[in-house]
This record gives C-alpha cells, structure tokens and sequence, in this order.
C-alpha cells in the first residue's frame, strides 16, 4: 500500500527551560545563534549568517560571504509568541514550498515547542525520500535548538 503523500505530516516537539516569550525570540531573532548552518544550509560552510524576518511577509534567509542570499521561506502567520507559520523551500524554488508551523506552549517553568511540517505533495516523486531526511534532519536541528537554551 502507498502513502499519499499529502497525508504525510511531520510532527517534532521539544521542551525548553524557557518562558515562551523568551523560547519564541531565540527560534526567530536568535536564529543565528543555533541553527546547524554548516550542515543545514545551502551555502554551509561559506555561509555568513542566517535571518529570521519578523511579521508576516518576512523572510526567512541565508546569505553567503559572498553578500548572496538564499530564501528559505516567507512568513505567513506571525502570532508572537504562541505561534509561526512559513513556507520553506530551502534551495528550491517557491512552487515547491511546503509549509511549517511551530507553536509554543507553556509547561511548567518552561515551554513546549512543537514544529509540524507538511506540504510533501509539492515536492512530486521526491517526497518520501525528503520526508525521511527531514525526519531526522529536524531531530538534530530542535536539538541545537534545545541545547542553545541550555548554553
């Protein structure tokens, strides 16, 4: 039996030793400070920085030494600081773009962050073998996340 592929969603969640309002500015502003660019980037290790645009219409990019910019997706909800959705196509053109949530949830002294992912259908014949690398691929990126929290 096949998958359908818009029946593929992926769902990762994490909890951080922070408020929520402070968990929500370092997975947007602070995206530079965490983010695995030397392996989960375009450029990698001739990337300068990463950019998390805030407000809906922002982008979310990559530039280069070079002064070169990659977009990875643009801000389409901005609910600060419960909730971000953006389309994501990192190296890809924007037809292909999927779509990732992350919400943020108080628990106990901390907050529950929890990243959903979907999309898969606009990436064709590819999309099994992209859903299992982005399956393991957001595990070792929420876990930067989760250790900047603790540096």
């Amino acid at each position: 039996m096949s998958q359908q592929t818009s029946e593929m969603i992926l769902t990762k969640a994490v909890t951080v030793e922070l408020p929520v309002e402070e968990a929500f500015r370092l997975y947007t502003e602070g995206l530079a400070t965490w983010w695995p660019y030397s392996t989960h980037s375009v450029e990698e290790e001739n990337l300068e920085t990463v950019v998390f645009e805030n407000g809906e219409g922002g982008r979310i990019y990559e530039r280069a030494k070079s002064g070169e910019e990659h977009v990875w997706g643009t801000v389409l909800a901005w609910d600060p600081p419960n909730r971000i959705v953006h389309s994501w196509h990192p190296g890809r053109g924007e037809d292909s773009a999927q779509e990732v949530e992350i919400t943020f949830e108080p628990v106990g002294s901390g907050t529950r962050v929890e990243l959903v992912h979907t999309g898969w259908e606009k990436i064709g014949d590819r999309a099994a073998q992209m859903f299992s690398n982005y399956d393991t691929g957001w595990d070792f990126v929420l876990g930067n996340y989760v250790e900047r929290t603790n540096a």
